[in-house]
This record gives structure tokens, sequence and C-alpha cells, in this order.
């Protein structure tokens, strides 16, 4: 389960990072048209639109980059049956198709359906194409339906098990989502501790998507409780408005932030450039503009463990802030934007004390965040290839002893050929992937592994993992032996 879960963390890094760049956009345009969202000026809704067509979308792009990421080969084939799988889904669940469904009118639609494009969704559609893809890909049809096989199979299935799936979901979805909302009119009445628990939760149901359920318990006039809308009407009671959102702003603009340098600081050398990328933009998009999705997503099923330890500082952040009645309030997220608009308005008591509550935190999460990763050997970004470290460095030696081979593609043809030669041809391997030095390499029979003949091309070495993995360790062009390997498969 560790692996498989690793093995979706990664898959979502190509959608992740993507992300920081459309949230800064719309922090941004938000910026300059605070109240309007872009009505009161012309650029800032080019902004604002600009980065939600990325933002609004979001469960889309993890639709398509999971199932690419899962399934093998990284065909594109996989990707179009996710986006086919999110479509069906998405469609079928809609608010219109189920009053159609039901036979009632739309505004008397569960509103658990209202919700039902959200990141949860669009992963599951994700796993379910790549299942597809990995296993029907190659499966020839009779003859009458011969244009319909291998590939061109794959996402007419997925589309038929996403009907299952959304059977499935017409039933539960909506027990889940009013369950929830329960829940939170229950903590709603604990005070500063309920504000805890509602943190907590809020940042637990993240992959879900199920968090909304729980948001619009406590931001919104469910139960009138309607604390965003109470914040900025100024119609509250000070020092209580605002309770269930001040907690958010150490959390986004310090602690996740520090979470990204922890992450950092923990990478392998050699990635550390790669994983400053990303880090730097999602940190910044997460102090700026209160975007956390970024960060979150990119550490949630590599180090599952290390979520739930941020759950739980989000919600001791809330119960802080509430007990000590210091409050700011947010129009978009809590970013710094939102703080700095948000500490002017009548309802805002002590906000600058939660910028002393954000230094502790940040430091909180640093440390705490750097020792688990260390400690426990979590595999947060930059970290997947843990191995030695003269493997690692050997890696560079793979590269030059390459180089010497020629600087056209024949090398790698016959580097790719003499090592996939020696892992026991289409026979018995299973599936190859690839990281940033090395190829990852399921087989069925390890003892048919000829690891002198895999000697024989220039590798700087090899590690079994398992009773049917093992990784060869080529170095930085190990992308280019992955394609050259790919096309042997594919003959």
């Amino acid at each position: 389960m560790k692996k498989y879960l690793q093995k979706i963390g990664r898959s979502l890094m190509l959608p992740v990072a993507v992300l920081p760049a459309a949230a800064i956009l719309m922090g941004i345009g938000y910026w300059i048209d605070p109240a309007g969202w872009g009505a009161g000026s012309p650029l800032a809704a080019f902004l604002i639109k600009a980065g939600s067509s990325i933002i609004d979308n979001m469960a889309i792009l993890f639709a398509v980059g999971v199932a690419l990421g899962m399934s093998k080969g990284k065909d594109g084939a996989a990707a179009l049956s996710g986006l086919v799988a999110y479509l069906v889904v998405t469609t079928l669940l809609s608010t219109d198709t189920v009053a159609m469904l039901q036979g009632i009118d739309a505004k008397d639609v569960n509103p658990a359906f209202e919700k039902i494009e959200n990141a949860f969704v669009g992963i599951l559609s994700g796993l379910i194409a790549a299942v597809m893809f990995n296993r029907f890909s190659k499966v020839e049809l009779p003859d009458a339906f011969a244009f319909f096989s291998g590939k061109r199979l794959v996402p007419i299935l997925t589309a038929v098990a996403m009907l299952l799936v959304s059977l499935i979901l017409f039933f539960v979805w909506p027990l889940i989502y009013s369950w929830l909302v329960i829940f939170g009119e229950g903590i709603s009445e604990l005070g500063a501790a309920g504000a805890g628990l509602y943190g907590f939760f809020n940042r637990l149901l993240i992959p879900t998507g199920l968090h909304h359920a729980l948001n619009s318990v406590f931001w919104f006039d469910v139960i009138g409780l309607n604390d965003i809308g109470k914040f900025w009407a100024g119609t509250g009671i000070k020092g209580t408005t605002g309770m269930y959102q001040a907690g958010f702003f150490p959390v986004m603009m310090f602690g996740l932030p520090a979470a990204a340098l922890a992450m950092y600081h923990s990478a392998k050398s050699r990635k550390k450039k790669q994983v400053a990328s990303l880090m730097l933009a999602a940190g910044f998009a997460s102090f700026f503009t209160g975007v956390t999705e970024p960060l979150e997503f990119a550490f949630m099923f590599v180090a599952p463990a290390l979520f739930v330890v941020h759950a739980l500082l989000t919600g001791i952040s809330l119960a802080i802030a509430a007990t000590f009645q210091w409050t700011a309030g947010f129009g978009f997220s809590a970013g710094f934007i939102d703080f700095v608009l948000s500490s002017r308005l009548p309802m805002a008591n002590e906000p600058y004390m939660l910028l002393l509550q954000g230094l502790a935190f940040a430091v909180i999460y640093y440390f705490l965040f750097r020792f688990l990763i260390t400690r426990f050997n979590l595999m947060t970004p930059g970290r997947e290839d843990d191995t030695e470290d003269e493997l690692d460095g050997g890696g560079a030696t793979a590269e030059a002893d390459s180089g010497q081979v020629g600087n056209n593609e024949n090398k790698f043809f016959g580097m790719a050929s003499a090592i996939y030669e020696g892992l026991g041809g289409d026979v018995n391997v299973t599936s190859v992937d690839n990281c940033v030095t090395r190829l990852r390499v399921e087989v069925e029979n390890m003892g048919a592994v000829d690891q002198n003949k895999i000697k024989s091309a220039g590798v700087a070495g090899i590690n079994i993992v398992g009773p049917q993995s093992i990784q060869v360790i080529v170095g930085t062009q190990v992308q280019f032996i992955a394609d050259e390997i790919e096309k042997i498969r594919r003959q």
C-alpha cells in the first residue's frame, strides 16, 4: 500500500507543478479588486480568470495526471481515458442530471452533488483509467471489431466502469456529505475546541473534497454561523466571529512554507535543485494567496502520516486563535492578501497576534517535519531515490561512460537492448518505469535476470529491492534509455 500511495504521489507531481502559477495569478487579481473579483477592473478579471481556469479545473488535471502516471508506459491513451472517466461521473452526478433522474427540481437536489467535481473524484477517475489501460490495452478483439482493439478499447471500457462507480456514488456520496454536515453542526457548539476539531477535519478531508461539507456549516449560512459573511459585513461578535478562519493564517502563511523548506533540506543532494523550484513556487503561493494544494498534494500521498500531522497542527492553530480571540477573515483564502485586507475590518480582533503565532508555527512545522522525514525516512519530494550514496554518485560515471559510445541515438538503443535482454525481455519484464537516475523494473522471475549482461551496457549499478523489483542505475540520461526500451517492448 505504501508503494502504491507513493506512486500516486509521483503521478500528481505533473499537475501539482502547474498550480502555484495559477494561484499567484488569482491572488494578484484579487489584490487589485478584492471586493468585485474582477468586476471593477479588467486587469483583475483577466488575471483571476486565467488563474481560475486551472485552479477550478484541478480535479480534471488530477484525473489526467494520475491516469498517465499510474499506467504502464505512461501512454497518452491512459490520460485520455482518465479524462473520459472524469467526464462520465461528473456529468452523471451533476445537479441537473440528478434532478432529471430523480424527477425533481434542481433546487431540491442534495447539495452534495454540487461538489462532485472535486480532487477525490479526479484521482479516483485517474486510478480507474490506469487500471483499465494496464489490463486491456493489449486485448485483441475479433476481426469484425478489430478497430476497437488495444488502446482504443481502454476509453470505452473506462466509461463503462464509471457507470458502476457513478451508481455507487449516487447513493454513497450524499450520505457521507450529510453525515459530515451533521457532525459539523455538533462540534460548532464546542467553542474553541470545536474550532480546533473543525480545522483538523478540514485538512484531513482535503484529499476527498468532502471538506466542503464542513466548510458549508462554519463559513456559510447553513445553521446560522455564516462566519465569513458576518465577518466581512461587520454584523457578528468581535473576538468570536472569524474564529473558524483566523487559525488558518498561521498555517498557510508560515507553517506550510516552513514545511516546504524542511522538505527541500531533506531532499537528496542531486535532486535539491528540482525540489527547490517546486517548493519555492508552492510556498510562495501558500503565503501570498493561501492556496495550499500545490504543497499539500506534494506530500499527502507519498507521506500520509505527515499529512495527518499537518491536520493536527492546523486544528491546534485554530483552537489557539479561538481561545485568545484573535480574529481575521478571508474572502479568497488565508494568505497575505486577505490578512492585510481583513485586518482593517471592524470584526478583526488583535489580528497581528496571528503573525506572532505564525512565526511560532513556522518553527514547529520546520523542525517537526524535518525530524519526521529523516527519522522515519518519509518519501517526500526529492527522497524517492533512497539508495547508497555511491550508487547515486556512480550515476554520473555511467553518464560519462555512455557518452564515450557516441553522441547519437544508436548508443541509447544499444544500451537499452543490452539492459532489456539482461532483464529477461518480453517474457520476464512486466513493467518499466524511471525516476531521475534509474530504471525501476518489475519482473516475473528474478532468477531469469542476467546481471552481468545488464552491467555490460555500462550502467553504474543494480539494486534489487524486492522479489520482483529491480532498479538499474543509469544516470541522468535514463529517460532516453527508458524511451528506447518502450520502443523495443512495442515491437
